[in-house]
């Protein structure tokens, strides 16, 4: 019964994280869209964008599977946690490099 309460509570912060988090570029992004030519400037935002939300997807599906797999292995609360956390870290570096496209790498590249 524990390691289904791990696992649904997973889900259940997975589903209420998608909406909360926001799209929204920072100020190191937004300048770099001013800097950018302007035939690329809004390929450039929406590279970013893209770029963004496969970080953000890839944390939070990270942490959700390796929290459920810390629950599975039979690990502790804490164990089980620690497991989350190296999977939201892993899950966002896996995620950065596949919310983009080459087009997008391209464009990225071009106007740094």
């Amino acid at each position: 019964m524990k390691t289904t309460m791990m696992i649904a509570a997973a889900v259940g912060a997975s589903l209420i994280a998608g909406p909360v988090m926001a799209q929204s570029l920072n100020s190191k992004d937004r300048a770099r869209i001013a800097r950018a030519a302007p035939r690329d400037r809004d390929d450039v935002r929406y590279c970013l964008i893209q770029g963004k939300k496969g970080r953000d997807k890839g944390t939070v599906i990270g942490a959700a599977g390796g929290a459920g797999v810390g629950a599975l292995a039979g690990g502790n609360l804490g164990e089980s946690l620690l497991a989350g956390a190296a999977g939201a870290v892993a899950g966002r570096v896996i995620g950065k490099s596949e919310g983009t496209n080459s087009t997008c790498d391209r464009v990225l590249r071009r106007n740094r």
